[in-house]
């Protein structure tokens, strides 16, 4: 799926006027089928199925989601239907194609960024519309097969809204179809399982904490364990291309931006070292000691690495960036070169050309937009507010993963400081 981009200086972007909101459509039969039909294809390849069960003829319902690949809509489409149920997705997702989107049910809203009236929108889908809402609370696609962080008291948006919640998890779509892996899909069969997490009564029983744990009970997945306890083969001679997108620093050497993602293969350019990704997605180093053979625990590393640095004051990021911008919903307008900084305070974009420099605070955001191969364009890094979306893409050895990384960290410490002052 590509994007449709227009060429455009930031002065001529800066007067476009912003998107206007728009009340959310309740998808008819037609295009529910449309959906449906175009999805069923991709979910035979992956040999699709699904235990548990969904009145159909109930709700309306929140419906929650893990997000792991490009068929996680497509597997909601063969559970959900004939019901009807509006999709909490994107903003950049009707970009050239608003129309469409919106007749199968999208609901926009921008990630990472506050938006209040993404709630009235759900509410009035799930109250007036009787429709069911679709969400994937993460936002962003799993890097390392384990759950993207949450919203902060995402149990509070489930108190509000106050109807049935059901939860969708999936099996194998990670393995499918892995962001990192540029696209390959492989045999690797998917399924899902749906479950009630909570009734309206149960809402109205458990306290905010109560619902907050369930919530972060029922995504505390980890798809690269699943791998190896089911016995999951995937013997693709591709499967470790890309893998440096998630594993950018070595842990021999601990040189950053080095690693390569080959075959079957990682390794580093700086010392050399390198790792055989097997065909049970474990990490074996084909000479000398492996020092982590599972995936997340090394992503993890990574992330401990990154919180070491930001408490000596060590961290930033100061690079050269192509800036796109979305304001409306006609086009991704590239408006040149810039740079992008990050750092203990925040983020700073500025054009070569000095038109635009926008600003935005550590605190102003839990997480971080930041996407492989967005659109077949290329690694991304996405901040903006309400006003307008920037979407900066760096060099190819520049890790958004390490960015990614970077912001939650800093939310966390910010957000630390700021209650331990209260």
């Amino acid at each position: 799926m590509k994007i449709k981009t227009i060429k455009l200086p930031y002065k001529e972007v800066n007067n476009i006027q912003k998107a206007k909101k728009l009340k959310p459509k309740k998808p008819s039969i037609i295009f529910r089928t449309l959906v449906k039909i175009l999805s069923h294809g991709e979910l035979k390849k992956a040999r699709f199925k699904f235990t548990g069960e969904i009145n159909k003829k109930g709700g309306p319902y929140l419906i929650l989601m893990n997000h792991s690949s490009f068929i996680d809509l497509k597997i909601a489409h063969g559970i959900l239907y004939p019901m009807p149920f509006s999709v909490v997705s994107t903003h950049d997702a009707l970009v050239g194609k608003k129309w469409l989107m919106r007749n199968i049910g999208c609901m926009p809203t921008r990630k990472f960024v506050s938006d209040v009236s993404l709630i009235n929108d759900m509410r009035y889908m799930l109250n007036k519309k009787k429709t069911s809402v679709l969400m994937y609370p993460e936002a962003g696609y799993s890097f390392d097969g384990k759950a993207t962080v949450l919203p902060d008291n995402f149990g509070r948006l489930v108190k509000i809204l106050n109807v049935p919640v059901v939860f969708i998890t999936t099996n194998g779509a990670f393995h499918y179809d892995p962001l990192y892996n540029g696209l390959q899909l492989r045999k690797v069969p998917v399924s899902a399982h749906v479950e009630t997490l909570f009734t309206k009564e149960q809402i109205e029983k458990l306290s905010l904490d109560e619902v907050n744990k369930i919530i972060e009970k029922a995504f505390s997945f980890d798809n690269f364990l699943w791998q190896k306890e089911e016995k999951i083969k995937i013997d693709e001679p591709f499967r470790a291309d890309g893998l440096e997108r998630i594993i950018y620093r070595c842990a021999n050497c601990n040189a950053e931006g080095e690693m390569v993602g080959k075959g079957t293969t990682l390794s580093c350019k700086c010392c050399g070292k390198s790792y055989t990704l097997t065909e049970y997605g474990e990490l074996k180093a084909n000479e000398g000691e492996t020092e982590f053979s599972h995936v997340p625990d090394w992503y993890a590393w990574q992330r401990q690495k990154i919180k070491e640095e930001i408490l000596l004051g060590e961290y930033s990021l100061d690079v050269p960036v192509e800036i796109g911008v979305i304001k409306d919903y006609k086009a991704l307008y590239m408006v040149g070169a810039g740079r992008l900084k990050h750092s203990a305070e925040g983020f700073e974009l500025t054009s070569l050309d000095g038109q635009l420099n926008y600003k935005q605070k550590t605190i102003n955001s839990y997480g971080l937009n930041a996407d492989y191969f967005w659109y077949e364009m290329g690694d991304v890094i996405g901040i903006g507010d309400n006003n307008e979306l920037y979407y900066c893409f760096p060099p190819k050895n520049v890790p958004v993963a390490k960015v990614r990384l970077a912001t939650e960290e800093l939310y966390k410490i910010y957000k630390a400081k700021a209650n331990n002052k209260e």
